[in-house]
């Protein structure tokens, strides 16, 4: 099918310098410059098409879709309905919000007391003026009716522009990069949007039990202090640590089951603890209790060597190397926690941007290289979630960790661990 001159005119030429924020904008710059209508239908309908909507609705009824819309002179009567692409959204503002759909869905909730123009990208040099109300909205509606809804897959996707490429922001940035190349989103979107804002704030209430600024607060704390993990992980790996540094790095297996027990028994019979009210002495552990913790720390160790072998047998992990700890798990996440919190307006993006910094230099000082933190991140999660199925929670990060570890683009190629 053919598609013809476009429904209505396209904004201004390009600065002779400009850089497209993204794949998806330049494609749209590209399509525009031939006059090829029908390309640039089909990157819209390939990705998300962000909007403004009004918080305040937003907060009261989440369901419900409550649309800001927009003034422009150049259309007659001024009214305009500006959609984005990811890589033109706005910076996060406290009352200024967006949600986001495929390209038909626009066509499909269009009324007519709705502007008649939807202007994408305003005021770039990828911009272009779609009249909203049928027939013409058919025309470009049908290619997102073929193209689908818009599913993003695993890959290395960078903000060229609006972004920090290297530095203290982009080192923290990268430390989130696990979860947000696996999604598909750019790694260093430090203005995050996400996948708008009432769909952050239902995944920060659903996953983290945080619908507010102080219960964001407490989890980024956590996150940065490495205190969301597993206590008795961090045990279990302090020990091999221990050994390793006593007795010249290799630890067998056995040993490190025996010295577990060791250590968990001598610490039944009652520990001198220092409190706030002075030195003290623990109370005994019942023997049933104590042997039953060794059992599960003897448990976790056949795990934690299970999941090793594994990495190396993946090239995850280089052979005669152990993983150190999983704080990297916490640190990804307290990355991550940050743009979440920014993305549902818990934070502003200065408060963002510190936790982003902090958790790259938390994971410098517990490192020593992007392969170290990786492979940390990756046992923390498996841990946590995979319960040595080696399913989705393990492969996903096998891959993302491959393409961050080899592709030209990737941050952990580009910016120094420490």
């Amino acid at each position: 099918m053919s598609f013809g001159p476009p429904p209505a005119g396209f904004g201004p030429p390009a600065p002779p310098a400009w850089t497209p924020p993204t794949e998806v904008e330049r494609q749209l710059f590209e399509a525009k410059s031939r006059e090829d209508w029908a390309a640039y239908f089909d990157t819209l309908a390939r990705n998300r098409v962000y909007f403004e909507i009004r918080r305040d609705k937003a907060d009261a009824t989440p369901s419900n879709t409550h649309v800001v819309f927009g003034h422009d002179p150049r259309v007659a009567g001024g009214a305009v309905w500006a959609v984005y692409t990811e890589g033109m959204l706005p910076a996060p503002e406290p009352h200024r919000v967006f949600d986001w759909n495929d390209l038909a869905w626009f066509a499909r909730v269009w009324a007519p007391t709705d502007p008649p123009m939807i202007v994408v990208n305003p005021g770039s040099p990828c911009e272009a003026f779609l009249p909203s109300a049928p027939p013409h909205s058919a025309v470009w509606a049908q290619h997102s009716e073929r193209a689908g809804f818009p599913s993003y897959r695993t890959e290395l996707r960078t903000l060229r522009v609006g972004a920090p490429l290297h530095g203290p922001v982009a080192h923290g940035l990268a430390c989130g990069a696990l979860l947000f190349v696996h999604q598909g989103l750019p790694w260093n979107a430090m203005a995050y949007h996400g996948q708008g804002y009432p769909a952050e704030r239902q995944m920060l209430r659903e996953w983290w039990g945080v619908t507010s600024h102080q219960e964001w607060q407490a989890q980024q704390r956590a996150l940065l202090a490495t205190d969301m993990a597993n206590s008795v992980w961090e045990f279990a790996l302090g020990l091999r640590r221990t050994i390793a540094r006593d007795f010249g790095g290799y630890v067998d297996t056995a040993y490190w089951r025996d010295a577990a027990a060791r250590v968990l028994r001598n610490r039944a019979e009652g520990e001198t603890v220092i409190t706030p009210d002075g030195v003290t002495r623990t109370s005994p552990v019942p023997q049933a209790e104590t042997e039953a913790r060794i059992k599960g720390v003897q448990h976790l160790i056949g795990r934690i060597t299970r999941y090793e072998a594994r990495m190396r047998a993946d090239g995850v992990l280089e052979e005669n190397r152990y993983i150190s700890s999983v704080d990297a798990w916490d640190l990804g996440r307290a990355s991550n926690m940050a743009r979440w919190g920014l993305g549902a307006r818990y934070c502003d993006l200065a408060e963002a941007e510190a936790a982003v910094v902090e958790a790259g230099r938390s994971a410098a000082r517990s490192y020593k290289s992007w392969q170290d933190f990786s492979v940390g991140y990756i046992l923390g999660r498996c841990l946590h979630f995979d319960d040595e199925e080696f399913g989705d929670w393990y492969g996903d990060m096998v891959t993302v960790h491959r393409i961050l570890m080899s592709e030209p683009g990737s941050p952990w190629l580009n910016i120094p661990f420490r």
